[in-house]
């Protein structure tokens, strides 16, 4: 009796996972923390993400537009450095997203106000910038123009 108890509850296990199939059913999608976002603004330097990576003389307001301008020629990219050394990347609206690196270049070596949906993951920033203009009353420490 036992192992005809065991043989019906096989035999309706493998039946209902068939029918899920059948019907389509997804497994359920793997549990990850997603991307928090809010609207924001945030402001600080357009420059080259290498430089302030690598050499923590390079801040919001202190530069070398030599070598930030070296490094975009590059293709090194663009972000946007607040004063508090957090560095915002730029995405777009779209997915695939589409490079923001045309948008920033007009402001590169500039400190900017800019706009929109803010997200953060792990430590990393990155902004769909909706709005954004040059701020030119923050004084820069500029080295080789």
């Amino acid at each position: 009796m036992n192992k005809l108890f065991g043989l019906v509850f096989i035999f309706c296990s493998v039946l209902s996972s068939v029918a899920a199939f059948s019907q389509g059913s997804q497994p359920a999608p793997p549990t990850t923390s997603p991307a928090q976002q809010t609207k924001a603004t945030i402001e600080g330097l357009v420059r080259d993400v290498a430089c302030p990576v690598q050499n923590p003389e390079a801040t919001a307001i202190h530069l070398s537009m030599k070598c930030l301008r070296a490094c975009a020629r590059k293709g090194s990219p663009l972000v946007i450095l607040t004063k508090e050394g957090e560095l915002y990347f730029p995405i777009s609206a779209q997915m695939p997203d589409d490079g923001q690196r045309n948008r920033l270049r007009p402001f590169l070596g500039k400190y900017v106000r800019a706009t929109g949906a803010v997200y953060e993951r792990k430590g990393t920033h990155a902004i769909m910038i909706e709005q954004m203009e040059e701020l030119k009353d923050v004084p820069l420490k500029i080295e080789d123009q």
